[in-house]
C-alpha cells in the first residue's frame, strides 16, 4: 500500500501478506507519530523507533538513519522487504533486539505501544540507561486501547509525562526527562509441577504456565523412539523441556519469531543436544528431517486474531516431518484446525479436549 510522506511515496506492505485486503501496514497512531516528529530538528541526532511490526516508521525516517528495536524476526524480515520495496539501502536502518542495543545515547524516540503492557514496561526498561538527559520518547496509541496502566508505566520512567489531543481515534504519549536508571527486573519467575521457569517481560502467558500447554503436557505421550523433536512456536520452552524430563537421548529443536521468547527458553534448558531458532518458519530444516513436531501455535497477532500463520506453519511441518512421524497440536476448540490439517493430507486424530482445548495427532 502506498503512502505519501514529505513529498515522497513509499510503498509498505505487511509480512508475511494477508488475505485479508482490509488489513494495511500501519494506521493512524504512526501517522500520528510522524506528525509529532516533524516539530523535532533532527539532524546529528540519535533516533531510535521501536515495536515497528513491518517496518513503516523506519522506511518513513530512513534518511535520519534510524536504530529500529525489534523484538520478532518476522519483524526483521518486514523491515528488509519494506526497504527493497523503496529501493532504501539497508544500511541506511540499523536493527538490533532489545538484548543488542549498541552503548550509545539516544536523543528521539517513536513507540508504537503493543498489546502487552510488560512489553512496553520491557521496552522503557531496557533503554532507560541509554536517554540524554533532554530526551524526548513518544508514544502512539490507539485510543480504544487505552489503559491507565500506560501512564502509570511511562512515569514510572519518565518525570514529565504529556498527552496529545486525539486525532484520528489516535493519541500520543510525550515522555521528557527520563529519570535515573535503576536496575529492575523483566524476567518472571513461573513455578510448575515443582519447578521454576523464567521468562522475560513481553512472552505469552506471564503470571503462569498456559492453560493449553498444560492440558497438552497432561496428556501427551512421549515416545522414546523419537528421536528428533521440534517445539514449534515455543514460547519459554515448557513443551520441550517436559520431553526433555522423559526422552534425554532425543536431539531437541525450539523455534520461535520471538527473540524474547528464544532467550527465556535458552534459560530453561540446558544447551546439550538442545538448539534455538529465532525464525517465523522452517524454512531452515530438510524435509522429512522430524519424528515429532509437538506445537501450541499462535493466532493472536497484537489486535488481530488470525490462523494464517499457523495455516502455512501448518504447511512446512508437513514438508519437514519423517513419514508417518507425528504433529501434536494443542489448540482452542472454535478455530477448528482439523480442517485445514486434512486438506493438508494428515491423517488426524483427537487425543482428548475439553470445554476450551482440543488435541490433535497428525501423521502424514
Amino acid at each position: 500500500m502506498d503512502f505519501q510522506y514529505q513529498q515522497k511515496h513509499y510503498t509498505v506492505e505487511r509480512y508475511p501478506l494477508t488475505k485479508k485486503g482490509n488489513l494495511q501496514a500501519w494506521n493512524a497512531a504512526d501517522e500520528h507519530l510522524l506528525q509529532h516528529l516533524e516539530n523535532i530538528t533532527l539532524e546529528q541526532k540519535e533516533l531510535a523507533i521501536l515495536n515497528d511490526r513491518f517496518g513503516f516508521l523506519s522506511c518513513l525516517t530512513h534518511a535520519y538513519a534510524p536504530s529500529t528495536i525489534q523484538t520478532n524476526h518476522s519483524h526483521e524480515k518486514a523491515l528488509r522487504q519494506n526497504l527493497l520495496y523503496n529501493q532504501i539501502k539497508d544500511a541506511n536502518v540499523s536493527s538490533y533486539t532489545v538484548f543488542n542495543i549498541p552503548i550509545q545515547s539516544f536523543d528521539v524516540g517513536l513507540l508504537k505501544i503493543p498489546k502487552s503492557l510488560e512489553l512496553f514496561r520491557l521496552y522503557l526498561q531496557v533503554l532507560s540507561s541509554k536517554w540524554k538527559q533532554n530526551a524526548v520518547l513518544f508514544c502512539g496509541f490507539m485510543t480504544r486501547h487505552f489503559s491507565p496502566q500506560i501512564l502509570t508505566i511511562a512515569t514510572t520512567f519518565f518525570e514529565d509525562v504529556q498527552q496529545s489531543r486525539a486525532w484520528k481515534k489516535s493519541r500520543v504519549l510525550i515522555l521528557k526527562s527520563p529519570r535515573k536508571f535503576e536496575d529492575r527486573t523483566i524476567l518472571h519467575q513461573i513455578p510448575f509441577q515443582g519447578r521454576t521457569y523464567q521468562q522475560y517481560f513481553g512472552v505469552f502467558s506471564a503470571k503462569h504456565i498456559d492453560y493449553a500447554s498444560q492440558f497438552l503436557i497432561a496428556n501427551l505421550d512421549v515416545d522414546l523412539n523419537e528421536k528428533v523433536v521440534l517445539d514449534l512456536a515455543s514460547g519459554n520452552g515448557i513443551l520441550a523441556a517436559t520431553v526433555r524430563q522423559n526422552n534425554a537421548n532425543c536431539t531437541l529443536h525450539l523455534l520461535d519469531d520471538s527473540h524474547l521468547a528464544i532467550a527465556s527458553s535458552k534459560l530453561n534448558l540446558s544447551s546439550d543436544n538442545t538448539f534455538f531458532h529465532c525464525n517465523n518458519d522452517l524454512s531452515i530444516f530438510e524435509e522429512n528431517y522430524f519424528d515429532c513436531v509437538l506445537s501450541n501455535p499462535p493466532f493472536h497477532f497484537e489486535y488481530e486474531v488470525s490462523i494464517e500463520t499457523s495455516v502455512q506453519l501448518f504447511k512446512e511441518v508437513y514438508n519437514c516431518l519423517k513419514p508417518n512421524g507425528r504433529f501434536i497440536i494443542v489448540a482452542n476448540k472454535h478455530l477448528n484446525y482439523k480442517t485445514h490439517l486434512q486438506r493438508l493430507l494428515f491423517k488426524v486424530t483427537v487425543v482428548n479436549e475439553n470445554e476450551k482445548f482440543v488435541i490433535y495427532e497428525c501423521r502424514k
